[in-house]
Order: structure tokens, then sequence, then C-alpha cells
């Protein structure tokens, strides 16, 4: 399926050229094509070497947490949970620590954090796979619950929104948490389905309520607060957790005698190579998504929707708000850029920005992520996985939409 699609991006990309080549005299539309090319595979370099830094912090972190025996507590603690939904996965593996840690770090919307904990519990899914090249169904499940992207403090949301002008740049927190939980929620019942999972089980259950406790203990601290303090309280409390995070590391390994430094610096070697390891995947995906917009297909279909909506007496204002939506399961930065352009053009506070800033909080870059993830330990068949995530995408994208109408007319 990823080898159908990335050729697709490319023959579109191509007869959308010549289109406009042919019919309206413009050549220049190669060499934009070109361009993005070159442009794109720049940026795989830089995003990946940019990668290398956090990889080796991460990865020398995890190594002590390890020794320490903290991810092994996590396994334990997590182990009822995961053997339900992870059955092929053993009880106490080094993997559940790591996936858990990881599910943590994207709720705290901490994204440098939450990239190479999940890289190195793909690589703990790995050693289990009976086929090397083929994504296991305990894979499949922990990358689509990343596309999902449960999110509980979308900073990088605020602040875009802050520096556009927003009068509370926040305000979208509410939305933003309803339409990620709808995402994740999908995510995990498409798989659910795809793999036979008991998710209805009991023990599944308690997590699931426990999970939803804990959600709305946090949004009822948040919302005591005033709206210009929330966003730097989610900030402060994000970061408090993750510095306290290394803090515990490192403590609990000093107190069980480890010698910290040289295994911070055994798993800090993993990480340079991790990030050399993904520039052909990056670079494959990112190129493919870069010659799509500088072809002019995204507009096009953007042209269409609004005229099917127009011509069943729908709203379109939701419209202006979909280049976030269509970009954000191929391109992070992508989506990004499309956020603060819809920002700038419409206002931070127009009903399209805000509905593009619930988009941009509710699901996370599905390609990108099956890149990355799946590319750090070879995998090429992907199974389920992209079909699985997009329809999370599908629903995260939805949710966005109709919350927006909901809360914002």
């Amino acid at each position: 399926m990823l080898n159908r699609l990335w050729l697709s991006f490319f023959f579109l990309s191509f007869l959308a050229a010549l289109w406009t080549w042919l019919g309206q005299g413009d050549g220049t539309v190669f060499s934009r094509l070109v361009q993005s090319s070159f442009d794109m595979a720049k940026l795989s370099v830089e995003v990946s070497i940019g990668l290398a830094g956090t990889l080796t912090l991460w990865l020398g972190l995890l190594k002590v947490a390890e020794a320490g025996g903290v991810v092994r507590a996590l396994a334990r603690l997590l182990a009822p949970l995961f053997k339900r939904l992870m059955p092929e996965v053993p009880a106490g593996h080094p993997a559940l620590g790591n996936i858990t840690m990881n599910f943590a770090a994207n709720m705290l919307g901490l994204d440098n954090a939450a990239t190479p904990i999940g890289l190195k519990a793909m690589a703990e899914l790995q050693s289990l796979n009976k086929s090397a090249d083929t994504a296991s169904n305990a894979q499949i499940l922990f990358l689509v619950l990343n596309t999902s992207s449960l999110t509980l403090f979308p900073i990088n949301v605020f602040l875009f929104r802050a520096q556009a002008g927003a009068v509370e740049p926040t305000d979208v927190f509410l939305p933003i948490l309803l339409a990620t939980s709808c995402s994740t929620l999908v995510g995990l019942i498409c798989v659910a389905f795809v793999q036979r999972l008991r998710i209805f089980d009991p023990v599944v259950l308690a997590y699931f309520a426990g999970a939803a406790l804990l959600i709305s203990g946090v949004m009822s601290y948040l919302f005591a607060l005033p709206p210009d303090a929330m966003s730097a309280a989610s900030s402060v409390l994000g970061n408090f957790l993750l510095f306290g995070t290394i803090i515990a590391f490192l403590g609990i390994a000093a107190w069980r005698k480890v010698d910290v430094y040289e295994r911070f610096i055994e798993g800090a070697k993993e990480g340079f190579g991790v990030a050399v390891t993904l520039i052909p995947y990056l670079v494959a995906m990112l190129v493919a998504v870069g010659v799509l917009r500088a072809s002019g297909v995204l507009e096009f279909l953007m042209d269409g929707i609004r005229a099917l909506v127009s011509a069943l007496g729908g709203d379109t204002r939701f419209v202006e708000a979909l280049p976030t939506a269509l970009i954000k399961p191929f391109s992070g930065s992508g989506a990004r850029a499309m956020l603060i352009e819809t920002m700038k053009t419409h206002g931070a506070d127009s009903f399209a920005a805000r509905t593009a800033a619930i988009i941009q909080g509710s699901t996370e870059t599905t390609f990108y992520v099956v890149a990355v993830y799946f590319g750090s330990v070879g995998i090429k068949k992907v199974r389920h996985a992209i079909g699985c995530g997009l329809l999370a995408d599908l629903a995260g994208v939805l949710a966005a939409i109709a919350i927006a109408y909901w809360f914002y007319g």
C-alpha cells in the first residue's frame, strides 16, 4: 500500500503539472516541482540531524531507566492491560514500559521527548517480531495509537495562536481534547476490529475508566484558572513533569548503585545511528508530499470540496481550514504552515482559524510516523496500519469540524 501511495503522489503531481503547462502555458510549474524536490530532500536531512541530539539524550536516559528498573516497573503496572491489547508481547517486557512513557509524553504535548521513546519501543517490539520486514499486530496498534495522538496539553497550538494575536489562545483546549479523544477511540476500535482484540474486557475498561478520571481531574484544575493563565500552567506542568522524569530516572538508578554515567553513554551511542537510518525514509516521503503541494493538486481538491458543499446547501466556512487537515497526515511542518497561513489570512479568532487549530491538535502526522517508526526498524509491509491510522485521522477531522460548529457556531 505504501508503495502504491508513494508512486501515486509523483504521477498525480506530474499529470497536474502537465495539465497546467498545456492549459495555461505555465511551464514554470516544472521548475517548482524540481525545486520542491530539492527543498524537501534538504529538509529531510535537517530533520534527521536535528533529531540526533534529542535521540542521543533520550536513548541514554532510557538506558539508565532500564538499568534502574523503571521500565520493568512500568511494564508490570501495565501488564494486565497490554496482555489483552498486545497478547504477543510477554508480560514484563521492556517494550511495555517504553510504550507507556511514549504515551505519557504525547499526552503532555512533548513531541521531542515522545519520538525517541517511541523509536525505542518500536525497536523492542521488533525484537519480538517473527517477520523482520512485516509489521506485527503489536507494532501496528502502537503506531495507530501514536498517529491518533491523544494530547492533553497541545502547547504548540496555544503558542501559534498567541503569536497570531488570538484574544484567548487557549480557548481551543477543550475542543482539541474532545477531537483527539475521538480520533484515538476510533483508531483503537479499528485495530481491535481487525485484530479481534478484547477491548470490552473488564480489565481494559477499568484502565480506560481510570484514564478518563485522570483527564477529568486535570481539566477541572485547568478550567479553574483564568483563561490567560491556562497556557502558562500547562507549559509549566509539562516541563516540570518532563524534567522530573529525568531526575527520577537518574535518582532511582543511583539509589540502586547503577553506574549512571556509563549506562547513559552506552544508550546515547545509539542516537546518531538511528537518526541517520531515518534519512532515506524521510526523503522518500517528504519529497513526494512536496511535489504534490507544488503541483497544485491540493488546491484543486479544495476547490472541488467547496463547490460540492455549496451545491448541497452546506456552510463552506470549514473548507478554509481543510488545508491543515489535508496536509496533516503527510507533513507536520506543512500542517503547521497551513495553520499559520489560515490564521494570517482570516484572523486568529476566525471560525476557519479555530477549526484549523482543533484539527492540528486532534491527530498526528500519519505518514511521517509510519516512515519514521517503521523505517527505524526496517518494516516494509505495513499491513493495516495506514488504513486504521487514516480512519483515526478522518474521525479526528470530522470531530474537529463538528465541535468547532458546536463551540463557535
